[in-house]
């Protein structure tokens, strides 16, 4: 993932204040955190969605992501079964202002929702997210 390679690079000229970036895209890549190889479990897909969608948030910047790109990357081939997590996921980091969840370009309540949403960069993105 170029997120990682782009994270490394930060930390090198930002130190510290960059390694969050790192955590979260080895997380999502699996080289971090829950082994990718074990059966998952729902604190593992929660903490590896949540990097994930930061990280693709990242690397895909200015653009918006869809949920199912971050259960795609997450989930593998039973992506679809990690859809309502996905959901969920995302609107935890809409609470800590880490994105802003969308549907036809505006900010929507996720709680109120329906049908499609897209999630976009907020304005704590490059800060550390908290835990799902």
């Amino acid at each position: 993932m170029a997120e990682l390679m782009r994270a490394r690079r930060l930390v090198k000229s930002d130190g510290d204040s960059a390694r969050h970036r790192v955590q979260d895209a080895k997380v999502a890549l699996g080289e971090r955190g829950h082994p990718w190889w074990e059966p998952r479990d729902e604190y593992a897909d929660r903490e590896r969605l949540a990097a994930t969608i930061c990280a693709l948030l990242r690397e895909r910047d200015p653009s918006t992501i869809c949920p199912s790109d971050a259960a795609r990357v997450a989930g593998g081939d039973s992506w679809r079964d990690l859809m309502d997590a996905a959901r969920s996921v995302a609107a935890e980091l809409e609470r800590s202002e880490h994105v802003v969840i969308t549907q036809k370009g505006e900010p929507v309540d996720m709680e109120t929702a329906r049908g499609p949403i897209r999630i976009a960069p907020g304005p704590n993105l490059e800060h550390p997210r908290p835990s799902p």
